[in-house]
């Protein structure tokens, strides 16, 4: 079992000490808690196996494009299975689906996930409050540049604090933290 040490396997962690939550090439997290960590640890020859589901043949083909040279294989989408077949599997295996699907969340990422919207970071503040605020206070530390969204009519940044009332979603489609954004976001800063 791998697991980060520096940051102690914590999102909050990394956000407060690389001083950013979420940037144009995507979120410190995925890149120091996955990628990094994977870096170090895997061997030549060795073979990714996505958990891409048949809905997500898009994203295993565009991987193929952008890099040939890197082996891998997507057993559900091989094998047809959609993210609804793997979650019946595991629950007719006697298996507990994660929490977050659970309580209605189409991913079961971190609580608290950056790539979230607003509906879905209205559904974390109210089943999550206390994850809620610690997000909020991370934003407090680093300031503005930790501000997930803008106004769209005046361009303002604004904290998770000052999140406008709206719908609650908490099946809104939010990027998967995958191995092929980490990869991504590698290749583009080199």
């Amino acid at each position: 079992m791998l697991r980060d040490e520096k940051y102690g396997a914590s999102t909050v962690e990394v956000f407060r000490r690389e001083r950013f939550m979420k940037g144009p090439r995507g979120a410190p997290c995925s890149r120091l808690l996955k990628r990094k960590l994977l870096d170090a640890w895997k061997q030549p020859g060795d073979v990714m196996v996505f958990g891409y589901t048949a809905e997500e043949t898009d994203r295993l083909e565009d991987f193929r494009e952008r890099f040939p040279d890197r082996p891998v294989i997507a057993p559900l989408i091989d094998r047809g299975l959609s993210k609804s077949d793997c979650k019946a599997m595991v629950e007719r295996a006697g298996l507990v689906l994660p929490l977050m699907y659970r309580l209605g969340y189409d991913n079961a990422n971190c609580i608290g996930c950056v790539k979230g919207g607003e509906g879905y970071w209205r559904a974390i503040a109210q089943d999550f409050p206390e994850e809620f605020e610690e997000l909020c206070q991370v934003q407090d530390e680093i300031g503005e540049g930790a501000y997930l969204f803008r106004d769209r009519k005046t361009g303002i940044r604004y904290s998770l604090r000052d999140l406008p009332p709206g719908p609650v979603r908490r099946n809104e489609a939010i990027p998967s933290c995958s191995f092929f954004c980490d990869i991504a976001e590698q290749e583009y800063s080199a």
